[in-house]
């Protein structure tokens, strides 16, 4: 007996109705050929509509708070009676390919909100994002007034979440480094508003809001970086954080950069399509002419075996071209 799918139909989404949502990111994350013809076009129904909901992006260190500082913007904004999503990724493990997905297990929905939790597990991505969190936030930014996306722990050149977030929020705390660590290029060139999170040590607080502020000096940009002393367990300084997350939204909204930002986001989301296609392509055609297994294992490839690689990866590249 086959099990009956739940239609999906966009003014099911447009009702922010959780079986439809869930039915739709389903079909997002499901890597058969025939569901991502429906999920694109599914997509594509949704990309004639307008952009209702603001993305922020919630990145920075492991364990830095970001699940819980999460939880409370969700409780500040769902009393406003906003529509909310969270895309939460999760690391996978390197042995067993499996996720915990344990980021929403962490997060307090106050009861009876209009909030949708889902966790997607990163995979072998690199960037902090997972490939299906991309499709998920085009998909929930139609239904929703906020969609916030969890990165899973990054370091310092983690920052696929700036293809994918209209505002960006880097969360570190008191003792994660001194002012070399923060001037270091990387993570640190794409938020827009940081947050100093488990700020209960007003010392500590106080000199790392002062060593990302001397960082933040040495450049110049349109917007002024606001750097918040804050604290998820305290609710210190919580609705000034989302009080600079609204103003510099209501800037690219007035400086008319929020249009161009959005079509980089498609740009950059269709480029990692491409990418990840071809890869996987260029991986299936290795299976049946070098022995593979020897570029996962701890002895090096040899010589012969590099150069097999480079004429074959070479081969894809030509043909993708001239199928164009």
């Amino acid at each position: 007996m086959t099990t009956r799918r739940p239609h999906i139909d966009v003014p099911s989404l447009l009702r922010f109705e959780r079986q439809a949502i869930a039915a739709a990111l389903n079909l997002v994350e499901d890597r058969r050929p025939d569901r991502q013809e429906q999920a694109l076009a599914l997509l594509d129904e949704l990309a004639a509509l307008p952009v209702s909901a603001h993305v922020v992006g919630i990145t920075g260190p492991p364990g830095v708070g970001k699940s819980s500082l999460i939880s409370r913007l969700l409780a500040l904004a769902a009393q406003a009676g906003r529509r909310l999503a969270v895309v939460a990724v999760d690391p996978s493990s390197k042995a067993s390919g499996g996720a915990l997905l344990g980021d929403r297990g962490r997060m307090q929905v106050p009861p009876h909100a209009p909030v949708y939790i889902r966790s997607f597990a990163a995979h072998d991505r690199l960037g902090g994002l997972s490939r299906e969190a991309f499709s998920a936030v085009f998909l929930l930014r139609h239904l929703c007034e906020v969609v916030l996306v969890e990165t899973v722990g990054v370091g310092q050149s983690e920052t696929d979440v700036a293809h994918i977030a209209d505002t960006v929020v880097l969360v570190v705390q008191p003792f994660s480094g001194d002012l070399l660590q923060f001037i270091k290029a990387g993570v640190m060139e794409i938020p827009d508003v940081l947050a100093v999170n488990k700020a209960d040590d007003e010392v500590l607080a106080r000199k790392a809001v002062a060593d990302v502020n001397a960082a933040l000096s040495l450049e110049r940009r349109p917007w002024s970086r606001p750097v918040l002393a804050v604290s998820a367990a305290t609710n210190l300084n919580l609705n000034q954080l989302e009080a600079a997350i609204a103003m510099h939204y209501h800037h690219l909204c007035t400086s008319k950069a929020l249009a161009s930002k959005r079509a980089e986001q498609v740009v950059a989301w269709a480029v990692g399509e491409v990418l990840q296609e071809v890869g996987a392509r260029g991986l299936a055609a290795l299976g049946g002419h070098v022995g593979v297994s020897s570029f996962w294992s701890h002895q090096p490839a040899t010589w012969s075996e590099m150069h097999t690689l480079r004429v074959l990866l070479e081969a894809v590249d030509f043909r993708v071209k001239s199928e164009q």
